[in-house]
């Protein structure tokens, strides 16, 4: 069994989609990325990706490259679970942490789980999705950026 962990930061700006956990969330700003700039997604990459030793998404998925322009965070889950899947690992659960000052996440969790589940072919109870807020302190409490925190458990 490996552990992984993955780690993820995007500003927030006007005019982007927000997108998060492979769903659109309606909100006044959008994360700022060479992707769409899925930070959850990117975070759980890194965690697996990680957890295989098989480096992290700037490796596999560079920002330099346009193959990667604007790609939907959900494709490079589904590329990061055939690296791990190759190397013989399967998922037995993530647990994600995200941190954000808006908007609240809490509705949106249940679709988050489904649409990562359906990608990855494992049970929406595998995956725990939790969000919290930095007070109003710091970059993230000033609505500049979020942060996605992940960890995973592979066996093989």
């Amino acid at each position: 069994m490996r552990i992984g962990y993955g780690i993820d930061f995007h500003q927030l700006v006007a005019g982007r989609d927000l997108m998060i956990g492979g769903i659109y969330i309606p909100h006044h700003k959008g994360a700022l990325g060479h992707s769409d700039a899925d930070v959850l997604l990117h975070a759980i990459c890194d965690a697996l990706l990680g957890a295989a030793c098989l480096g992290d998404i700037g490796v596999h998925f560079p920002d330099t490259s346009e193959d990667f322009k604007n790609i939907d965070s959900k494709i490079l889950l589904q590329k990061t679970h055939s690296l791990i899947t190759q190397e013989g690992y399967t998922i037995v659960n993530i647990d994600a942490s995200l941190c954000l000052e808006a908007p609240k996440i809490k509705p949106y969790i249940p679709a988050m789980q489904a649409a990562i589940a359906g990608i990855l072919g494992i049970g929406i109870r595998d995956i725990s999705i939790k969000a919290t807020t930095t007070e109003k302190m710091g970059f993230v409490g000033r609505e500049e950026g979020l942060v996605a925190h992940a960890v995973c458990l592979l066996d093989r």
